[in-house]
């Protein structure tokens, strides 16, 4: 998407919205003196709704519309409505549908127990969580097996560490596989990016899994010895087999998965000649949920503690996202080929360095949009788009590996590393602050995204 006179660039100062809406889901929850009030989800909709609509007044006062060629809309209320079916209609509605359904279904799955905390025993967690988190969502995986895990270190002293290591590998890394695995791929879906195109990241999807369940591994034998005789002696005692509740809900999970991958408006359902209205896939989608909601036993959701508290405040912080994104991207799809990021090593480190403070998923959007602009037709080592543009393969790996490898390296790089933070909080898991946790992050990830870098890019 760029604008009709490619003259017409827009001004710096009004990526402004956009940088102040991230800067404040990054500063605001570890300021003290802000902390407890962006708590609330309704103070949050106040900041991104009202950033919005600056960028709305933005595009309600310029002269030059908004969009191009048989999508292009005049100034005024035109180019406002414009924007909204771009950045709601468009991309707020079909993202925060399939966040949703995971969400949910997956609160509808109990897992319970408590197995002896051996090293192999949670490191066989990190790697179960690893590989669901592309099929469930990073999300819908961290959510459905951080209590567990918890409840099976329950008895021992030094857990902290695999807390983290669950946030690198079921919070972020795990989830590259699928466009439903982690929100900056499902944008890259929305974008044209082909439904199983992520498959070719398994490389480095497994390379990443087997070092750090490596050093997991490792790492947790030495603390387990660090344990009392007492505590490991109540560990063995004090245990109980794992059991699964709500087991329909893994039918309407692989019916979310079938819904994302096939029921795309833009192209026909393969093996047909039928291209499905637009929003079909996201009324199966809560078809599949309501379905969820009323099939799953009763009791099931209360065990797992489920709420719409963290999925709330989503949906409050993307509708201002979305909406004030619209300007980078203008400028990025004009300027993107003088940026100086030229190679898939640079797109890799400038994407996961923002995805590292920032959230992910703008980010991601703001570099594909970069490569998008800097691709102009095919060839080879060239992606076809579904929408008809063309983005080099190994930018667009690199981007990929960028936002959702990187969303690790902080608490507020991905959604779900605070929330795993909060539930470790509050089994009683002493966990690191945000700089504390960096220290984790620095000493074992960043070595790795190194070693990523010279043998993948």
């Amino acid at each position: 998407m760029i604008l009709a006179d490619s003259s017409a660039i827009p001004s710096a100062i009004w990526v402004g919205p956009f940088a102040v809406l991230l800067l404040c889901i990054a500063i605001l929850p570890i300021i003290p003196a802000t902390a407890h009030w962006w708590h609330h989800n309704r103070n949050k909709l106040i900041v991104a709704v009202a950033l919005g609509i600056v960028t709305l007044a933005y595009y309600f006062m310029r002269a030059q519309g908004f969009g191009h060629g048989d999508h292009a809309a005049g100034p005024g209320m035109p180019a406002v409505l414009s924007v909204l079916n771009h950045a709601v209609l468009g991309e707020f509605i079909p993202f925060m549908s399939l966040l949703f359904a995971l969400y949910v279904i997956a609160g509808g799955i109990s897992i319970r127990g408590d197995l002896p905390a051996h090293p192999a025993v949670n490191t066989a967690f990190l790697a179960t969580g690893g590989a669901l988190a592309s099929i469930i969502g990073t999300t819908g995986a961290s959510m459905l097996l951080i209590r567990p895990l918890l409840m099976t270190n329950a008895e021992r002293k030094h857990v902290k560490h695999t807390v983290i290591f669950f946030i690198f590998i079921v919070s972020n890394i795990g989830g590259c596989l699928l466009p439903i695995g982690d929100p900056p791929l499902f944008l890259g879906y929305l974008r044209g990016v082909p439904f199983l195109w992520t498959l070719h990241l398994w490389k480095e999807w497994a390379f990443c899994l087997a070092a750090l369940l490596v050093i997991y591994y490792v790492w947790d034998l030495r603390a387990h010895k660090l344990e009392s005789f007492g505590d490991l002696r109540r560990d063995e005692k004090q245990t109980q087999p794992l059991t699964v509740r709500g087991w329909i809900n893994v039918v309407y999970l692989l019916g979310v998965v079938a819904a994302t991958g096939l029921l795309d408006p833009s192209k026909p359902v393969p093996g047909t000649d039928w291209t499905p209205p637009p929003f079909t896939r996201e009324g199966v989608q809560t078809a599949l949920v309501f379905l969820s909601l009323a099939t799953t036993p009763a009791g099931v959701r209360k065990l797992n503690e489920f709420n719409y508290g963290a999925i709330v405040e989503v949906a409050c912080l993307f509708i201002g996202i979305f909406i004030c994104m619209q300007v980078p991207i203008e400028i990025l799809n004009a300027t993107g080929d003088k940026l100086g990021l030229d190679t898939p090593a640079k797109f890799f480190w400038a994407t996961g360095g923002l995805s590292s403070f920032l959230d992910n998923a703008p980010t991601y959007v703001v570099f594909f949009e970069t490569a998008n602009a800097m691709t102009h037709a095919a060839g080879p080592g060239i992606t076809e788009l579904v929408s008809g543009n063309f983005i080099r393969q190994d930018l667009l790996v690199a981007i990929s590996l960028g936002a959702v490898f990187m969303g690790a390296n902080t608490y507020i790089g991905n959604g779900p590393n605070f929330m795993v933070k909060s539930i470790a909080e509050g089994s009683g898991v002493k966990m690191p602050s945000f700089f504390g946790y960096m220290v984790y992050s620095v000493a074992v990830l960043v070595p790795l995204f190194i070693l990523v870098t010279w043998l993948f890019l």
